[in-house]
């Protein structure tokens, strides 16, 4: 079958958007740092990779060492590269920005590796992202051009590194999902134009929570355990990392949530780099996201790691949920 590599389908983005060769170019980037990424995940257990640093991260989580090295490369990925000016990340407290990118017109918010604890069981992992056009165009960025909102998003994406590596993006339009053939170094595409189903797949949420949780989460989860929904009955699957469960539930259909809690109403999911850019992708599948009161996308954000709670997948599962939230 003669597929088209990611190279070949960015260019034909760049086309239909009439947009500069420089989007191009980032989405490159985000390839090789796949590339990278994937080849330091599977070798990480030889090479003594898989524990603790010893630090927490601004999130006040523990570090791990892949986390130190995802982030690292993410920054070597994008030096000295005229087209982006800053790069916001999960690990780091403040934006950094790329030397020699000042006069760059995009920014990218990314988070390096998610679900970075499943490394020690060869769970799944990802990396999620999101490009956006910078507001102010002179000068070195300021943090108001990184507190977009995701609507504003010219491109997102993420990586899956599991039984093999995926990137699934969209530049605004369809949502294609490519597959790396490790042995020449190239990503195909294999799941053109993807659509969210509807009336199917499963429920993800770490139910363990629930007494963590007010009245009203706690039924709509219920009605989902209990197959009590009117979009269909569910299955319970959760992978406990962000991009394998969504991915999961892009390609099969339900719902992912991650309520926020009586005592953490803002819940633990980060806005600009992983509910934002997941929610873009979502909707341009024909699905939902919403932080079950307002459309995740229309959120607009007041600091760089502002948390938010989160309902995405199927229009139907999410809107029911919020139905039951209201």
């Amino acid at each position: 079958m003669n597929r088209l590599t990611l190279s070949e389908q960015f260019f034909r983005d760049q086309a239909s958007a009439a947009a500069s060769g420089g989007l191009s170019t980032v989405l490159n980037r985000f390839s090789l740092l796949a590339r990278m990424l994937a080849s330091e995940i599977m070798r990480a257990g030889f090479v003594g990779k898989l524990g603790y640093t010893g630090t927490t991260n601004v999130q006040d989580e523990n570090v791990r060492a892949l986390d130190v090295i995802s982030n690292d490369t993410l920054l070597q990925v994008f030096e000295n590269m005229p087209m982006v000016c800053g790069v916001a990340s999960e690990e780091m407290e403040e934006v950094h920005i790329l030397p020699g990118g000042e006069s760059g017109k995009y920014i990218v918010s990314v988070d390096p590796l998610d679900g970075s604890g499943n490394v020690d069981v060869a769970g799944q992992m990802g990396t999620i992202f999101g490009i956006y056009r910078r507001r102010t165009m002179s000068g070195v960025p300021t943090l108001a051009d990184f507190l977009q909102p995701g609507r504003d998003l010219v491109a997102a994406g993420y990586v899956l590194y599991g039984p093999c590596t995926m990137l699934i993006y969209s530049a605004g339009g369809p949502v294609n999902g490519f597959t790396l053939d490790r042995s020449i170094g190239t990503f195909f595409l294999t799941h053109p134009n993807i659509q969210i189903p509807e009336g199917e797949g499963s429920y993800s949420v770490n139910e363990a929570n629930e007494s963590k949780w007010d009245d009203k989460t706690k039924a709509v989860v219920r009605a989902f355990r209990t197959q009590q929904t009117k979009c269909g009955k569910r299955a319970a699957r959760y992978a406990g990392a962000l991009v394998g469960d969504f991915h999961r539930t892009l390609l099969k259909g339900g719902i992912y949530m991650y309520p926020g809690e009586v005592k953490k109403p803002e819940g633990k999911l980060r806005l600009l780099y992983e509910n934002a850019p997941l929610a873009f992708l979502c909707e341009k599948a024909g699905g939902a996201a919403t932080d079950g009161r307002q459309r995740i996308l229309d959120i607009v954000p007041t600091k760089l790691h502002e948390r938010t709670p989160l309902y995405l997948g199927s229009k139907g599962d999410v809107r029911e949920a919020g139905a039951m939230l209201a």
